[in-house]
């Protein structure tokens, strides 16, 4: 779906300063409500009524996304060179140790994954492409749904929540 005819569904579906970010569902808006599950049902609802197949919806503040970014637990990090090499996961609920274990089998001695409640950082020095750490193997070996973004447009998405403020 283009960000254009997202926007216009954000729209019609009550939101309130809409902020689309590259062609990949990133979305920032204002709602008359606090209420997260309202809002996700609302609009997981409108797009399946529009599109005819549902996409789950992951909902995180502004603040929340910029902790999340500043919690970056990986060290010596340069956005300019490792910005497209480290990935932040935004899962649906918090896996549990056995479930990391079984995900930790895919992961390449150079890379580092670290998971913090329902966060998933992951390092991939060789790129994300290269890595057998892919989403599917994420949402499959963790039980989660999870949305993965690299840290330049979690960066980026910070900045304009910001500005939409």
């Amino acid at each position: 779906m283009l960000m254009a005819d997202l926007k216009k569904l954000y729209i019609e579906a009550g939101c309130q300063n809409v902020i689309t970010y590259i062609q990949s569902g990133n979305v920032i808006f204002d709602f008359p409500s606090d209420d997260k599950e309202k809002i996700i049902t609302i609009l997981e609802k409108a797009i399946e009524s529009k599109y005819a197949f549902q996409v789950p919806i992951d909902l995180r503040t502004d603040d929340e996304i910029e902790k999340i970014y500043n919690a970056l637990p990986i060290e010596k990090v340069s956005l300019e060179e490792d910005g497209s090499r480290i990935l932040i996961g935004f899962m649906s609920r918090n896996p549990v140790p056995d479930e990391i274990t079984s995900l930790r089998k895919f992961q390449h001695e150079t890379e580092v994954l670290i998971i913090k409640d329902d966060i998933l950082y992951l390092h991939c020095p060789n790129g994300f492409g290269k890595s057998k750490l892919s989403n599917t193997n994420i949402e499959n070996k963790l039980n989660v749904v999870s949305t993965t973004r690299n840290l330049k447009t979690v960066a980026k998405l910070c900045v304009l929540s910001q500005e939409g403020s």
